[in-house]
């Protein structure tokens, strides 16, 4: 079967060598700040040069880490069965959540700091809501202790939802710990992996030992893991979106190479968080170059025949408004015509300090639209059909032709959300508006979430192995 199919590309191989030289000149003139001996003197025994603890990497490190690294990774969900696969040009991928300390009611937009209760609606939600592939911790829990607040989250996580989980984890000190607890309620992580564990370095040029600790755990488990950098322009990288993208991709290439020799063949997925800071605001945001790096990253990656992260669009607006649309569409209309890998966090707002319902919603359609868009349309000798423009002819209509009769229930994006009015039709319903069709829609959604069957076995086993371990 022939489709059209629309695609963004944004760089020439020319383009792709040349941020690769500039990332390589960084990592062997500048290098980088290793916060740890042990992985200081891993990298002087593979040549690295080391002069205390900054490292320089030579170029042939760095592609033995590319040339050993696997290309892509298959992701499971909780029961077992294979999600999807990242890298080797699978599909965009798209995940529900960000660590954000505030909840966002999605009728009044008034926050509140972020609860256990929230935690759970908003994992159920993202296991509702089809466009999402993956979850990822939703936000950073407040009425709990942080001594134990993320053995909590991740317990909430596991016992109301099946997908495949992205985690962060806010105590670095917990990290093992909630890893432990992945075990003890499911067994074997490492043969059929759902559990992505998410780190960040140090911008700029920054391998922190928190962020070494937990590679090393989660390799030592034979998890897979993301490696994501985030960036401010003009603040902790250059302000030029090339040396953005060049200091960033060198970052990317030192944690690679690092996964490469603490185990050779660790899984990893490399992408970049490519913000901009406003520096009378204080704040930082996604700028539409934002998007175009993220796309440049990817098309790295893809060069690289490394699976890839990205951006999820989120972070801007005060709530499910103007300002966070326009970047969903963007983020995701350009992620699924692009080369990106997975999107792991959308549905943030006011500077990804707030978690909004109402816009997970709205970006669950938007992905729809998005894919749709990406996939095009068949062209083949059928797809024309002639025969039904040959037998309506000049001045008929095609309401009862065969092709539309076959079709027409699957010809066009139909709104859960927003009905197709015609002015009449509006008017007659009071005039309703587009934000309060969203608002009512998603509190429907809330009110009908249900926990997957095994919730309770798995809350209760789950509370009791935090009482053990937390005294």
């Amino acid at each position: 079967m022939q489709r059209l199919r629309p695609k963004i590309s944004v760089m020439s191989g020319r383009q792709i060598g040349r941020v690769h030289d500039r990332s390589l000149h960084i990592l062997a003139t500048v290098g980088l700040e290793i916060d740890s001996e042990k992985a200081v003197e891993v990298f002087a025994g593979a040549g690295a040069e080391v002069d205390e603890s900054r490292v320089r990497i030579p170029a042939d490190l760095v592609q033995w880490a590319l040339d050993v690294a696997p290309s892509s990774v298959d992701i499971y969900d909780r029961r077992g069965d294979l999600a999807f696969r990242i890298g080797d040009g699978a599909e965009t991928r798209f995940g529900i959540g960000v660590t954000a300390l505030q909840y966002q009611d999605p009728m009044t937009d008034e926050i509140s700091p972020f609860q256990r209760s929230h935690m759970k609606k908003m994992v159920r939600l993202g296991q509702t809501l089809p466009s999402f592939d993956v979850i990822s911790t939703v936000g950073i829990i407040q009425d709990i202790g942080p001594e134990t607040a993320d053995l909590y989250a991740t317990l909430e996580m596991v016992a109301n939802g099946t997908k495949p989980l992205v985690v962060l984890v806010s105590q670095e000190d917990l990290f093992s710990a909630v890893l432990d607890l992945f075990e003890h309620l499911h067994g074997d992580l490492a043969s059929k992996p759902f559990v992505i564990p998410y780190f960040n370095p140090v911008t700029p040029l920054i391998i922190n030992r928190g962020t070494i600790d937990k590679m090393r755990a989660t390799i030592d488990r034979g998890l897979p893991f993301m490696y994501s950098n985030y960036g401010m322009a003009g603040a902790t990288t250059p302000i030029t979106p090339a040396g953005i993208l060049a200091l960033l991709n060198a970052e990317l290439l030192a944690g690679l190479v690092l996964s490469q020799l603490l185990k050779e063949g660790t899984p990893v997925i490399l992408g970049m968080l490519p913000a901009y800071f406003d520096m009378r605001g204080m704040a930082n945001f996604y700028d539409p170059i934002s998007y175009v790096l993220n796309l440049a990253c990817a098309e790295m990656m893809t060069a690289y025949r490394m699976p890839h992260c990205g951006t999820g669009g989120s972070g801007m607006g005060w709530g499910a408004d103007l300002i966070a649309a326009g970047n969903q569409w963007v983020n995701h209309l350009t992620s699924c015509l692009g080369k990106i890998g997975v999107a792991p966090f959308i549905g943030d707002n006011l500077g990804s300090v707030g978690f909004s319902p109402a816009l997970a919603v709205y970006a669950d359609e938007v992905i729809v639209q998005a894919r749709r868009f990406a996939r095009g349309f068949e062209i083949d000798d059928a797809s024309f059909a002639l025969g039904d423009v040959s037998q309506v002819g000049p001045g008929g209509n095609f309401l009862m032709a065969e092709s539309t009769l076959e079709r027409y229930r699957s010809a066009y994006f139909e709104s859960a959300i927003f009905p197709n009015l015609t002015v009449e039709a509006w008017s007659q319903q009071g005039n309703p508006r587009a934000d309060e069709k969203l608002r009512t829609h998603t509190q429907q959604v809330l009110e009908g979430l249900e926990a997957p069957d095994d919730h309770d076995d798995l809350i209760a086993r789950g509370e009791a192995f935090i009482r053990s371990v937390s005294g």
